[in-house]
């Protein structure tokens, strides 16, 4: 499994154990627990590949933004 699929479904995973939403750290975490700020950037990009396929939303102090324009701290959710 290549790392962009394991950052997809460790997002995935971690949405399904939890109500709220997660930070791309904590998909990064998940697969590399010693080199995750390297999976930082994967992460994000992950992140809006979910985005794009309608399963995800990613978020910035609550409010929905575009996963191509935001900069910043984000948070991803599932698609309410």
């Amino acid at each position: 499994m290549s790392v962009d699929s394991e950052l997809e479904a460790a997002i995935e995973e971690l949405l399904a154990a939890r109500s709220g939403t997660i930070c791309p750290s904590d998909a990064a975490r998940r697969v590399s627990p010693t080199d995750w700020r390297d999976l930082m950037e994967p992460a994000r990009a992950a992140a809006r590949r979910l985005v794009a396929a309608g399963q995800v939303e990613i978020t910035q102090k609550g409010e929905v933004v575009d996963p191509d324009t935001a900069r910043g701290p984000i948070r991803i959710r599932r698609v309410h």
